[in-house]
């Protein structure tokens, strides 16, 4: 699939808006298309990442610290698939470290990189995830996504204060309830994931 051009991006716009009704030309709109492609460069940014890279640098020199890590209230700003609407949360993360650990700002732009692209929820949960354990090998690791949805609330049901919540646990979060209870006290959510 080839990449469409600059041009043809703005163009699109341009058809979107003739299309709502509304004249491009107009002086609030003739830098839309222009303002609205640099505006998906920014949301859509995580297509041109790795989240894997940013795992890479890690450190073993831990003094023997083999508890869990946790990092928790990562605030994302994504988009669903679906409608290319907002969707805006936190996510949580903890990992159960078997040799080595990472910077908590590479958590962040992991979740960063995947958030920066057109998301399903429950999706997004599992790429994090799988993308700390495959890249990490820890014992365990477990992520909890809190979002609303624009889709939800903005339009269709417009239903407000609604949050959808997602996990995925792995290793010893899934297999071991004393470790799944601790992450989920420690986030501030008991008893979210039987």
């Amino acid at each position: 699939m080839s990449r469409p051009t600059r041009a043809e991006a703005e163009q699109a716009v341009r058809t979107l808006l003739r299309w709502i009704g509304d004249d491009p030309d107009r002086e609030g709109l003739r830098s839309t298309p222009e303002r609205v492609a640099k505006a998906y460069e920014d949301w859509f940014g995580g297509y041109r990442e790795d989240p894997v890279e940013f795992l890479r640098r890690t450190f073993q020199e831990v003094e023997g610290y083999d508890e869990m890590i946790v990092l928790r209230d990562i605030r994302f700003e994504s988009h669903c698939e679906h409608h290319m609407a907002p969707i805006i949360g936190k996510v949580h993360i903890g990992y159960l470290p078997a040799r080595k650990i990472v910077g908590i700002s590479k958590l962040a732009r992991v979740v960063e990189t995947f958030a920066r692209r057109l998301q399903v929820q429950e999706a997004m949960t599992a790429q994090i995830a799988h993308c700390i354990q495959d890249v990490l090998k820890p014992k365990g690791v477990g992520v909890v996504v809190e979002g609303t949805h624009q889709c939800m609330t903005t339009r269709g049901v417009r239903k407000h204060g609604v949050a959808m919540i997602t996990s995925q646990l792995l290793g010893h979060f899934r297999s071991d309830p004393r470790t799944r209870n601790e992450f989920l006290t420690m986030i501030g959510r008991p008893n979210v994931v039987g």
